[in-house]
């Protein structure tokens, strides 16, 4: 299984982003995928879930109404579009795939809201 982010970048406050990850090694039909986050000196936190099987989400509170998660199950990608981002939602942001019992992380990709 791999998992490859991209779309992060520094960003300036209410801009938006759009983060991909890239999905390999297993059949995206089943499991639930998710966005994480990890801002310096911070315990890694879920941002964003969904389920592969039926497309069910949910969202952590500080980003309800802001960001939307989604995937395209033909391209095995797995989006976050973010928007009116804030100097809080600054950090690395993660992808995790749950299949069945098992955990898999990508890389992670580096998101910096600034001004």
């Amino acid at each position: 299984v791999q998992l490859v982010e991209s779309g992060g970048g520094l960003v300036q406050p209410g801009g938006s982003l759009r983060l991909s990850c890239a999905a390999s090694g297993f059949t995206f039909r089943r499991g639930t995928m998710s966005w994480y986050r990890q801002a310096p000196g911070k315990e890694r936190e879920l941002v964003s879930s969904i389920v592969l099987d039926g497309g069910s989400t949910n969202y952590a509170d500080s980003v309800k109404g802001r960001f939307t998660i989604d995937r395209d199950n033909a391209k095995k990608v797995v989006y976050l579009q973010m928007n009116n981002l804030k100097p809080e939602d600054t950090g690395m942001y993660y992808c995790r795939a749950l299949l069945l019992i098992t955990t898999y992380w990508g890389q992670g990709t580096q998101v910096t809201v600034s001004s």
